[in-house]
């Protein structure tokens, strides 16, 4: 028997009771049927967590940093082989538990459209394009390249509108118009979903007045229905229990479990999908409902050889010697280099030399390895500080003295009592303070324990007690290197410090990336996948999901450092931008080439980034929008060329109603190395390129 013949064979020999057993995350055994026990929920952020030793990835906004798809899905196909490597471990010693499976709730292609959203860090960013082609790149990188055989199973979440606020999301009704959802929430989700990613979470909070893991409008009318979906749909974990507990969209558990099945909801992360026996008897689902999930999450196991011979399991060979290893441990630290971002270098500070002969690194996250991690992570054996990455950098280097201070706590003020460490300061060449946030202050629900607003962030500053502290620093005179850990944007003067590194978690190569760069044996080349603002007050109310003010795309006001912007060692010029045609109309496509030269004296990687803009866009259109990017190395005084192909498609609007169109005028398409803004020229971004093109 094929597959589906198989498939069907086992839904029709089980119970009742045996199908519901199915449908709950904790898939029971059904020993007559030879189906093993089975628990669906694992997780893959940025490397295996929660189940022992792993390889830590920076995190997921770190990857999106990189503009790297090539080394987004290598990482992928990385984490894919540990979680192999893992499961059969686990399979051979008769370990079916939680975090031992190979179906991983990952990417969290989210919009990251409010700084202050503390599972911000899980996302991609604030771009849709962006955030569509890293997360399909990684899911691509997770499942492998055959449809029908899984290396892993990826799950695109959270499905749809949600990034916040954390303490509200269990109650929360996301009210969107049809062109922002459209136009920006739900392009990823439709990317990956017309991709093959093999399962979709549904979101905690309510969609325009539906829970998301019960909306027929999205579930149905959209997922299954426009876009054709074929995999499973999951809830997040008790989200079902929500709808009659905080929403009140249902009166009772097995309510909740009709609505949820009935809806297109197949496996519950959760305890009300066993209420579905008495939902059933109460006439509120069908038996052919209830087949027809069973039937898709059996596909997905089989689609993974968990009903194959270990004979024909093409990954049966990986073993622990492939965890962590030292090939993985060289992809973290590539991922590190290529996703840190230099925000300032005033007067090349940057890269160190000869001349600071006694370096004083201070500062809270100099010895934190918490700003390494951020949330949804595994361990290692050796997690590489900043503080540990420049005394192993120093340790050959016997004309550079570090010392080294904590200065002031992450969390909170220094007691008043003690003395500060500003003094050390007086006899040295250079200061690098290590500040920011780390997993405590900003994360999900639950779990930044240092957070006063359940893993959100109420300001989007410094903090206080750090900056005070900074200022200290800065009022010493020695140049002052700044480097920021954390997630989110963080807002800061920019006269705080001569040049200013944003690290993210950078995983656990990241003491050494940093090292490297500092003394100049990495040259930067990360970029942001989010607007820094200047302040809290330059953001519209958090809970408005509106986009109007939002990320580079609509809002008016001067960032802090522009979406797309981050500094070299080296120095490029966009030369040109060529355009195969000057016009263009539906169903065709143009190709641009943009002609780049490192005008600088060191080797460097760029990200070329093209923007396409309507020139008569009407208030409530994208100012510009990101439609291609490609990171490409270049050595010192090299030029080269890049090609895009950009479809009709690139050029595409959405009305009012949520419709793609394709509005006739001219539009502008640019060439830059960050989004093409004033601010972006004032930071040090290149001088952009741009052409003009008539759609017809």
């Amino acid at each position: 028997m094929d597959r589906e013949e198989r498939i069907k064979a086992l839904v029709a020999q089980m119970t009742l009771e045996e199908k519901v057993s199915q449908l709950s995350y904790t898939s029971a055994a059904i020993p007559r049927l030879d189906i093993p026990e089975y628990n669906w929920w694992n997780e893959c952020l940025h490397g295996i967590a929660r189940a022992g030793p792993a390889t830590v990835f920076p995190q997921a906004i770190a990857l999106a940093a990189t503009f790297d798809e090539d080394y987004v899905c290598r990482a992928a196909s990385a984490i894919a082989d540990e979680g192999r490597a893992k499961y059969n471990e686990a399979v051979k010693r008769g370990n079916r538990g939680q975090y031992w499976g190979l179906t991983f709730w990952t990417p969290n292609i989210n919009i990251f459209r409010d700084p202050r959203w503390g599972r911000g860090q899980e996302t991609y960013g604030e771009d849709p394009y962006l955030t569509g082609r890293i997360g399909l790149a990684f899911v691509r990188g997770l499942q492998g390249d055959d449809p029908e055989r899984l290396k892993a199973a990826a799950c695109a979440k959270h499905y749809a509108v949600h990034s916040g606020p954390e303490k509200l999301r269990h109650t929360f009704d996301a009210r969107v118009s049809k062109k922002d959802l459209f136009e920006t929430y739900l392009p990823a989700f439709r990317l990956l979903v017309e991709n093959g990613v093999e399962a979709v979470m549904g979101a905690y909070n309510r969609t325009l007045g539906e829970p998301c893991g019960g909306s027929k409008y999205l579930l149905r009318e959209l997922l299954r229905g426009r876009w054709a979906f074929k995999g499973h749909v999951v809830s997040d974990c008790w989200a079902i229990r929500d709808f009659h507990e905080h929403h009140r969209v249902t009166s009772s558990p097995e309510e909740s479990a009709a609505l949820a099945l009935n809806s297109g909801c197949d496996l519950n992360c959760g305890c009300t999908y066993p209420m579905l026996t008495l939902s059933y008897k109460k006439g509120l689902v069908s038996m052919e409902t209830i087949d027809t999930a069973v039937t898709r999450l059996l596909r997905t196991r089989f689609k993974l050889g968990m009903f194959d011979s270990p004979q024909s399991d093409p990954w049966a060979h990986l073993g622990r010697e492939v965890i962590n290893c030292e090939k993985h441990r060289n992809l973290a630290r590539e991922g590190a280099e290529k996703s840190i971002v230099l925000l300032k270098n005033r007067n090349q500070i940057l890269p160190l030399d000869d001349s600071a002969k006694k370096i004083l690194l201070i500062g809270p996250g100099a010895a934190n390895p918490h700003t390494l991690l951020g949330n949804y992570y595994g361990i290692t054996p050796r997690l590489v500080t900043l503080l540990e990455g420049l005394a192993e950098k120093t340790r050959t280097k016997f004309a550079v003295n570090v010392e080294y201070r904590q200065g002031c706590l992450q969390y909170d003020e220094n007691h008043p009592s003690n003395v500060s460490f500003v003094g050390v300061a007086d006899d040295v060449d250079l200061i690098i303070a290590a500040f920011g946030l780390d997993g405590a202050m900003e994360g999900e629900e639950g779990d930044a324990i240092a957070s006063d607003s359940n893993g959100d962030r109420d300001r989007i500053e410094l903090p206080p007690w750090q900056l005070a502290y900074l200022k200290e620093l800065k009022a010493t005179g020695k140049p002052l290197v700044l480097i920021l850990s954390g997630g989110s944007p963080i807002a800061f003067p920019e006269d705080i410090a001569d040049a200013v590194i944003f690290a993210w978690y950078p995983g656990e190569q990241g003491g050494i990336a940093l090292a490297d760069m500092l003394f100049g044996e990495v040259n930067p080349s990360g970029k942001l996948p989010i607007t820094f603002p200047q302040s809290t007050e330059q953001l519209p109310p958090y809970e408005d999901y509106a986009m109007k003010g939002r990320t580079y795309r609509y809002m008016e006001k001067t960032p802090l450092y522009p979406f797309g912007f981050g500094l070299s060692y080296t120095a490029f010029r966009f030369d040109s931008l060529e355009l195969s045609a000057l016009s263009l109309c539906a169903g065709e496509s143009v190709k641009a080439v943009v002609s780049l030269t490192n005008t600088g004296n060191r080797d460097g990687e760029e990200v070329v980034q093209l923007y396409i803009s309507r020139d008569e866009r009407g208030a409530e259109e994208p100012r510009t929008s990101l439609r291609a990017f490609r990171r490409l190395a270049l050595p010192a005084g090299a030029s080269a060329a890049v090609e895009f192909v950009l479809p009709a498609a690139a050029f595409e609007s959405v009305n009012a109603e949520g419709d793609q169109v394709l509005l006739s005028g001219s539009y502008t398409v640019t060439a830059a190395d960050a989004a093409p803004l004033p601010v972006s020229l004032e930071k040090g971004a290149s001088r952009p390129v741009s052409v003009k093109i008539e759609i017809r």
